[in-house]
């Protein structure tokens, strides 16, 4: 199913976890960031969602303008309705974390498709699923049934994929970010020193309570944010720590524009593995807001420390950093985004792995 195609109009199909729901997930951002690039490039593409009654109450984007976007109900349905438009495509896409996703892939597979791709969004987490035999979206024995596994992660990662988990092809995929909708706002009012967006996860928890959380008691003086859905009731906030439950993604920009600093907390499979840039880097960046991050290998080669992005170990680094001069690492970090990180340099990315042929090992 290798295939080697000149620059032209592509016909792409993607299964993808969400693109009409932002709600308690980054896929739908990193997936309408991609898609709007690959519009942007002249290429067709139809997303099929399954309609799942946890995003169906907060669906921000019903109807995209840059894509055909089609909600199904059943898997044997879809594929029996899609089926002619899924072989003719140049181009067929499935997503981690997409309900069903084993036997979709092993039907898909089965289909003769000229292309056949996965988006790993959340490769190390998948990784770790994989080895505890605990992930439902992707089974070991698929790897090899696809002829580019796209990779959330980047360097080691990609190397471990091919050698050790039989990839044909493992290609850098990073999410990316719409830089129409994230602009940088250097003259608004500052309404807090550090904020966080992010959906509640156990394993963040220790690094946003270390990085946030204690500067936050040490800092009295100073204004903190959390935002994001599913955060347990027993958490000791203190006061100076304003908490919003949901944000949606037209907001975002205003959030990031409206602090000083925004903090950045990977996930713990992440950290581990190296090279998974949140879009929340990406969306950050663009908006000429400057990032406090925890440590991972690769961060310093996207963003270099100290001159736009600034690395921290523990809360010290924290209250230091914020003493900093935000505006200086924020430019930094935008211009860094706006040349290798929009959602078309990403789209170009994905058409150039997707119409080269790979070199010999």
């Amino acid at each position: 199913m290798n295939m080697a195609a000149p620059r032209r109009p592509m016909e792409i199909v993607i299964l993808g976890l969400s693109l009409s729901s932002a709600w308690g997930n980054g896929h739908a951002t990193t997936f309408r960031a991609l898609i709007k690039g690959l519009a942007a490039e002249g290429h067709r593409v139809l997303f099929l969602e399954r309609d799942v009654p946890w995003y169906a109450p907060h669906r921000d984007l019903p109807d995209p303008d840059f894509c055909e976007l089609v909600l199904y109900s059943d898997p044997d349905a879809m594929l029996t309705e899609f089926g002619d438009r899924l072989r003719g495509a140049d181009s067929v896409m499935i997503g981690s974390y997409v309900p069903d996703g084993i036997a979709l892939i092993d039907r898909l597979a089965g289909m003769g498709l000229r292309q056949f791709t996965f988006y790993d969004i959340d490769t190390p987490v998948t990784l770790q699923a994989l080895d505890e035999g605990t992930c439902e979206y992707l089974a070991a024995r698929q790897i090899p049934l696809f002829d580019i596994y796209f990779s959330f992660a980047g360097g080691e990662v990609l190397t471990h994929l091919h050698d050790m988990r039989g990839a044909k092809r493992a290609e850098a995929l990073y999410c990316s970010v719409d830089e129409a909708l994230y602009p940088s706002q250097p003259d608004k009012a500052k309404r807090w020193d550090l904020g966080y967006l992010g959906t509640y996860s156990p394993d963040r928890q220790p690094t946003l309570e270390a990085l946030l959380l204690e500067p936050a008691r040490r800092l009295p003086d100073m204004r903190f944010v959390v935002a994001g859905p599913q955060y347990p009731d027993d958490i000791d906030w203190p006061a100076n720590v304003e908490r919003i439950e949901h944000l949606p993604p037209a907001d975002h920009p205003d959030f990031y524009n409206a602090q000083r600093f925004t903090l950045n907390v990977t996930r713990a499979a992440m950290r581990r593995m190296g090279w998974s840039p949140s879009v929340r880097l990406f969306e950050a960046g663009s908006c000429g807001v400057p990032v406090i991050s925890d440590d991972w290998r690769g961060l310093d080669e996207l963003f270099p420390n100290g001159q736009a992005i600034l690395i921290a170990g523990g809360t010290e680094d924290v209250v230091r950093g914020l003493e900093k001069d935000a505006r200086r690492i924020g430019e930094a970090a935008r211009r860094i985004v706006l040349e290798s990180h929009t959602g078309q340099a990403r789209a170009r990315d994905m058409m150039d792995a997707m119409t080269t042929q790979p070199a010999t090992r």
